[in-house]
């Protein structure tokens, strides 16, 4: 499946990992570009030798092109977006505020930049400062959130810019992905159904929660402080959505949620750790190696889109 995303980085599948924090690591990132896709390891808030490690651990499992997301609020972005500049990575996704210091030597380095946008006066912004494809992520996406949803946010970035757009959030299988490319999109980022494969490194008890979810088990914290995330509900959330309804500080609900994704990554702690996964979670049904879940993907979209309507 060619499109323009495929052609600017070299894949055969127009098919982006999502570079989600503690879950999106070399093997996970290695399995995906094997894969035909482009796998993303996800710095998050990790110090930068650990980002060099990763890197060099993806180069030896393929040879295929591959991403680093870097998060640029973490207290190691700028370690790290040197670190990318040094390993000459090919891609680099950021999200949380503007990379537009890193560009030039990025540009240098010969890497591709794609930023996560949320809105289209980002967008534009990014595209002024260099970037080379955007990500229109969705309030369907799990994590850190925006308010518009997928099916809004990218017909109208497809618009205002003129570099091609990846669509994120609420895309777990083909339909997603031909409704994507009906939005103007020219390929999807894909978070949660990764998590659900037998690639990625994260407790057995995280995959089932999200294979298990039903289509109300989605939950939204911290609306009211301004940084929403979405996860699966449990008594975490419980607990963090009546401590916000009553109007605790805001120092106090941080508590409640330090370290509460690595419970649930790492120690497979579903009941009071963040099972950060979004609203597609209610659409998975099973634990797949990346390989197979890419040749679903794109052979139900191309089904779709010759329109047979085909639901399996």
């Amino acid at each position: 499946m060619k499109t323009a995303i495929t052609e600017l980085l070299n894949i055969e599948a127009p098919v982006i990992q999502g570079g989600m924090a503690w879950v999106a690591e070399n093997c996970l990132a290695a399995a995906v570009s094997e894969a035909g896709g482009l796998g993303i390891i996800g710095a998050a808030s990790a110090p930068a030798d650990w980002v060099r490690e990763q890197i060099r651990l993806v180069k030896e499992k393929t040879d295929k092109p591959f991403g680093v997301n870097i998060m640029l609020m973490s207290p190691y972005a700028e370690d790290v977006a040197r670190v990318v500049a040094e390993e000459k990575v090919p891609v680099v996704t950021t999200g949380a505020g503007s990379p537009e210091k890193y560009m030039k030597m990025w540009k240098e380095a010969g890497i591709k930049v794609i930023p996560v946008v949320a809105s289209v006066a980002l967008a534009k912004r990014m595209e002024r400062c260099g970037a080379d494809a955007l990500v229109a992520e969705g309030t369907e996406a799990g994590g850190h959130i925006g308010e518009n949803t997928t099916m809004v946010l990218v017909p109208q970035i497809a618009d205002a810019v003129s570099i091609p757009v990846i669509a994120a959030g609420g895309i777990a299988d083909g339909r997603g992905m031909a409704a994507a490319f009906m939005l103007g999109a020219q390929g999807v980022q894909i978070g949660t159904r990764f998590v659900a494969s037998q690639e990625a490194q994260v407790h057995e008890n995280y995959k089932n929660y999200i294979v298990k979810a039903k289509d109300i088990d989605s939950r939204v914290t911290g609306r009211s402080t301004g940084h929403p995330v979405r996860a699966l509900r449990n008594q975490m959330t419980k607990t963090y959505l009546e401590k916000e309804q009553a109007g605790v500080p805001f120092e106090e609900l941080e508590l409640l949620t330090l370290g509460s994704l690595r419970k649930a990554v790492v120690e497979g702690d579903v009941v009071n750790g963040s099972v950060m996964a979004g609203q597609s979670a209610a659409m998975i049904h099973d634990i797949l190696p990346c390989k197979e879940i890419i040749e679903k993907l794109i052979a139900q979209a191309e089904t779709v889109m010759k329109g047979m309507g085909n639901h399996e």
